[in-house]
């Protein structure tokens, strides 16, 4: 008899229309995800800096965002949210090392992307396409994080 063992590395990807629900939805298909692989021990962390990602998407864009999940091996899981705005910001667009402060006690905003540089364990973000691009194909970025996989 011969077991089949799942695979340890996979991807998941989801287009997510500029909705007020769509980090809901992003949340629910990585809860979805990771439950259905086993991948419990990172689901809150990555539960809560998706929907921080997609969140500014929608807020920051006035287009759809998607979402990548992909298991790398070894345990280590990489999320990536695309929007169609081309700016990166901090601290994705910062060198390795600089870092974000914490947003002052009374604004309302601020916090997101702080927390992706506390609880990830690496982060990064890239433009895509031409940003002269006036049809928008294509155009905008891509921000990144991984988690687990540490000892």
């Amino acid at each position: 008899m011969v077991t089949v063992a799942p695979p340890d590395t996979w991807v998941y990807a989801l287009r997510l229309p500029h909705d007020p629900r769509a980090a809901r939805v992003a949340r629910m298909t990585v809860r979805a995800a990771l439950d259905g692989h086993g991948m419990r021990e990172v689901l809150d962390v990555v539960e809560l800096l998706t929907s921080e990602l997609v969140t500014n998407a929608y807020l920051h864009t006035r287009g759809p965002a998607s979402l990548r999940l992909t298991a790398l091996g070894g345990g280590r899981l990489r999320v990536g949210v695309w929007d169609s705005h081309p700016h990166i910001p901090a601290p994705f667009a910062k060198p390795p090392g600089d870092r974000l402060t914490v947003a002052p006690l009374h604004s309302e905003s601020g916090r997101g992307l702080y927390l992706v540089q506390e609880y990830a364990d690496s982060w990064g973000g890239w433009p895509i396409g031409d940003d002269n691009d006036r049809l928008g194909r294509g155009a905008g970025k891509l921000l990144w994080f991984e988690v687990g996989g540490r000892p």
